[in-house]
């Protein structure tokens, strides 16, 4: 898993590539952290057109910056959801709690 982070005006955009299993996601998760902690964003978009599988360990990441968004007064976008990706968030009826563009 990659993620590639930038930056302007207090929004973020994460553009996340490769596989969004249980061992990319930890690793995701943790980059996902620290870009939080150093953009402080009011905006953050996660862009997964790079993601070439993900499971339920997507969604957990997916939830996490949701969670920490909110701490922040801010709020997420989560966009360019590969077919495979959608089912999966599809499925766990993610787009509730988040914006799925």
């Amino acid at each position: 898993m990659e993620i590639n982070a930038k930056s302007t005006d207090r929004k973020l955009l994460l553009e996340l590539t490769g596989e969004l299993d249980h061992q990319g996601a930890a690793q995701a998760i943790r980059e996902l952290e620290l870009a939080l902690d150093a953009a402080l964003p009011l905006h953050l978009a996660l862009d997964l057109s790079g993601v070439t599988f993900m499971d339920s360990s997507g969604i957990a990441l997916i939830l996490r910056a949701q969670r920490r968004m909110q701490t922040l007064g801010g709020s997420l976008l989560v966009c360019r959801v590969p077919q495979q990706a959608r089912r999966v968030l599809d499925a766990a009826g993610i787009d509730r709690v988040v914006t799925i563009r």
